[in-house]
This record gives structure tokens, C-alpha cells and sequence, in this order.
């Protein structure tokens, strides 16, 4: 059984619709990337899965539990869309994280927030909050600011922080566009690393030989619709569409 199973999902913006019949589905373990222009809906695909948009039409299920179903007419709760959340754990491009607070304190504030009704320990949480910070190589950064770290750095902070609610689908959306060229390759090694561990993923990227080699399918948009999609080898070197040829031509250098 598929872990994610996304059905006709649909979003309008007032007259600009821009997702058009979405449908595909990912395997548990497997890494997903989409590929495509600015303004395709690659983002507002990521959004409507982690329920910061709400989709005009369309299911969403996670290991079979139906999560979204538009012809369902009851407005769910506030407390119920929160719970949704947490089956998709979210990496912003900006790092998003809160410059008041540690990198320790940014990857635990959520689980010390949910830590009663869970019954997890403080002390249990900063356990696993260090062990995180450690996985992406920053277990000399636990304490340390956000102004205090380059921007991979916060950016793998951000990746910490995501893992810490154990989402069963980690999402990327553009994960180094607000990168130095010179930081990308930190945040990929993390991304391949996670790849590497088997870990449920999407990822929204503009690295096409990233995702080639590290993406077991892949996805690509234009225009709100899926034009192509497969294993990534296959799409990214031999994309059989028209406009898939055209958008990867950019990327031949690679």
C-alpha cells in the first residue's frame, strides 16, 4: 500500500486555478522530486499537503486513513488540521526558524509544546533534539543563535526540526534556493544522507542531477499539471514529453 495517495487534487486563486487534477502516489521509503518552472504549482502542491492551503477538489490519504476528501462538506478543526500537519513535516525555503531561540530550542519547542499530551519527558526531548543536531553535523551548534549560523546551517537546523515530530513524509520545498552556491552541496549531502536512510520524502527542487540520483521518482509540472512522471533516471534522461524536453534542455550541462 502506497503511504501517500494524492487523487485529483485542484486549487484555485479567485479565477487562476493552479493546480489542475493532481494524482499520484508514494511509496514508504521512496524520495519523490518535482521539477519545474516558477509557477507551475510545485509549492502550492506542497502546501495543500500540509494543509496550509485547502484544496478546491481532490483526496488526500496517508497509509490508507482518508486525511482530506473536498466532498466531505464538516469544517474540520482547528485541532484536527493541526494533527493532519503532523503526518508531513515541512523545510521552507527561508529556514523559518525563530531567532530567538536556540537551534536546540528551535528542533524541540514543538515536541516540549505537545510533550504532556504525549507523555514524553523534557529531558527525553533534548535528547533526541541533540542526536538530531548531531545527524546533520551540527552537534557543536546546539546552542548557538540563528544569526550566529550560516544559512546551510540553519537550513539543516530546519531539517532537524522537521525530523523531531517524526512526519511519515519529509517535505523540500526548494531546500537551497536561499543558499550561496557554496552552501548548497551541505544541505544536498544531509538530503542524500536521509535518501540514503530510507526516509519518505518530496522534495521541490531546481538540482536536476540531484534529483536524478537521489530521487526514486519524479514529478514533473507545468502549467498546474503533471506533464510526466517516473523514475527519475528515466524522466530526467529520457523524458518522452515535449515540454519535459524543453525545461531539462536548460539543464544538459549537467
Amino acid at each position: 500500500m502506497a503511504i501517500l495517495d494524492v487523487q485529483h487534487i485542484e486549487k484555485h486563486f479567485g479565477g487562476t486555478q493552479v493546480l489542475r487534477d493532481i494524482s499520484f502516489s508514494l511509496e514508504e521509503g521512496q524520495a519523490l522530486s518535482i521539477i519545474g518552472s516558477s509557477g507551475s504549482g510545485k509549492t502550492t502542491l506542497l502546501r495543500c499537503l500540509n494543509f496550509l492551503e485547502t484544496p478546491d477538489k481532490g483526496v488526500i490519504s496517508v497509509r490508507g486513513e482518508t486525511l482530506f476528501d473536498a466532498e466531505d462538506t464538516r469544517r474540520p478543526s482547528e485541532a484536527e488540521i493541526r494533527q493532519r500537519r503532523l503526518h508531513f513535516g515541512l523545510v521552507f525555503q527561508s529556514f523559518n526558524l525563530f531567532p530567538q531561540y536556540t537551534a536546540l530550542q528551535n528542533v524541540t519547542l514543538a515536541r516540549e509544546l505537545m510533550a504532556k499530551e504525549n507523555h514524553e519527558s523534557r529531558d527525553a526531548i533534548l535528547k533526541e533534539g541533540r542526536e538530531l543536531l548531531g545527524r546533520m553535523g551540527l552537534a557543536d551548534r546546539a546552542e548557538h543563535y540563528p544569526h550566529q549560523l550560516s544559512g546551510g546551517q540553519q537550513q539543516r537546523v530546519a531539517i532537524a526540526r522537521a525530523l523531531a515530530l517524526k512526519p511519515d513524509i519529509l517535505c523540500f520545498d526548494e531546500p537551497t534556493s536561499a543558499l550561496d552556491p557554496e552552501l548548497t552541496g551541505e544541505v544536498l549531502k544531509v538530503i542524500r544522507s536521509l535518501a540514503e536512510q530510507k526516509t519518505t520524502m518530496i522534495i521541490v527542487t531546481h538540482e536536476m542531477a540531484f534529483a536524478r540520483d537521489v530521487a526514486d521518482q519524479v514529478i514533473f509540472m507545468d502549467g498546474g499539471v503533471i506533464v510526466e512522471q517516473g523514475p527519475a533516471r528515466e524522466v530526467i534522461d529520457h523524458p518522452k514529453e515535449e515540454r519535459t524536453q524543453h525545461f531539462l534542455s536548460r539543464f544538459a550541462q549537467q
